[in-house]
């Protein structure tokens, strides 16, 4: 007894057509709450403040490479050179700010960029106390003790 043709297409030399889609809906997008300030500074500047505390002593954190004009891989920890220098010009002109700390915690990154740094720390009229981390790279050697 020969076996019945058992085939998807029962047309010879016709392609198989897929079944209809039913139509699709488009996807509604919803806005999310805007992010709040404190949030928007630690994802745009790695800025983190604690609520209402006001100090004399501004704390400045540099962590990872120091990117200055070359853009490094995402998967590198960087402090954008661009962020850190007009949060020294803000510090300066801060009349309720008597002091500055730095805290640096790098191994390494744009030379220039941390040369930039350190003479912007150099050239500030008020007291500078760095805390450099690990092996000084880069910007910790010229880091300036005052």
């Amino acid at each position: 007894m020969p076996s019945p043709d058992i085939s998807p297409n029962p047309v010879p030399n016709q392609p198989a057509t897929p079944p209809p889609r039913p139509p699709v809906e488009p996807a509604r997008v919803t806005a999310s709450p805007p992010a709040s300030p404190e949030v928007e500074n630690i994802k745009e500047l790695g800025q983190t403040n604690v609520a209402d505390y006001k100090s004399e002593i501004h704390c400045l954190q540099i962590v990872g490479q120091i990117e200055g004009h070359l853009v490094l891989p995402p998967q590198n920890k960087t402090t954008k050179y661009e962020h850190i220098i007009p949060q020294l010009v803000a510090v300066e002109q801060d009349p309720s700010i008597k002091g500055l700390l730095v805290v640096l915690n790098t191994v390494g990154g744009d030379v220039e960029a941390g040369l930039a740094i350190a003479e912007m720390l150099v050239s500030m009229s008020k007291p500078v106390v760095s805390l450099v981390l690990g092996g000084g790279h880069s910007i910790g050697v010229p880091m300036p003790p005052k």
